[in-house]
Parts: C-alpha cells; sequence; structure tokens
C-alpha cells in the first residue's frame, strides 16, 4: 500500500498533508514516527490518574501532530477532548477518550499496513 493509498483508507487529504510537507519520503518518515508518539498513551495515563494538566497537554501535542499529519478525524476527536480538558476541571471525559481511542486505533492500524505492504518507508 502506498503512501497516499493509506491517506485514502483513511479518508484523509493526501494532496495537503503533501502540500505541507512536500514529498512522499518526508510524508512516511513522519507517519512512519507518529507509531512512536507517547501523546495518546500519555493522555490515557493522566487521565487514569486524575491528573488533569498532564492530560490536556498530551491532549493538546497529539491534535496539532495529527493536524500537521493531515489525521483529520484523529484531530477532530482529539481536538474536542483538548477543549474538554483545558478548563483543568476534573470531569468525566470518558465518550471523548472513546472517541480519540478509536480514531487513533484507526490511524495507527493504517500506518502498520502502509508500512507492512511498502517495506520500509522511513
Amino acid at each position: 500500500m502506498t503512501i497516499k493509498e493509506g491517506y485514502d483508507l483513511l479518508g484523509r487529504n493526501y494532496e495537503e498533508v503533501l502540500y505541507r510537507l512536500r514529498n512522499e519520503e518526508r510524508i512516511a518518515k513522519y507517519a512512519i514516527k507518529f507509531l512512536d508518539d507517547t501523546s495518546f498513551a500519555t493522555l490515557k495515563d493522566a487521565l487514569s490518574t486524575g491528573d488533569i494538566e498532564t492530560a490536556f497537554r498530551a491532549a493538546h501535542t497529539l491534535k496539532g501532530v495529527c493536524q500537521n499529519l493531515s489525521f483529520t478525524k484523529l484531530y477532530e476527536s482529539s481536538n474536542a477532548i483538548t477543549e474538554e480538558l483545558r478548563t483543568l476541571e476534573n470531569k468525566d471525559v470518558s465518550e471523548y477518550l472513546s472517541r480519540v481511542e478509536e480514531d487513533y486505533n484507526r490511524v495507527i492500524s493504517a500506518i502498520r499496513q502502509m508500512k507492512e505492504e511498502s517495506g520500509p518507508l522511513a
């Protein structure tokens, strides 16, 4: 699967990310690096311990990375939880987290599939 096919599978705008990052090698490099990003894990861990400030920072970081890589659905769900956490009040964000987790898993799965089918991309 090519990078473009992977973005198409996710329903993402490949041309948008290509415009931003300028070439497919760079897109592949940063998509593969996303597999190592700890923002999602940090978000989940922080929420499980009630550390709202860390959860907010992790959600905000995840949102920014997804925006840069044009992972639109994950950007949207991480933006929603970021806004819920912005007040730094301890409230139930489990519905938001479920949506982020679903979108995150979809992105990770697509990146892994692209990586497996294309060999080393970065």
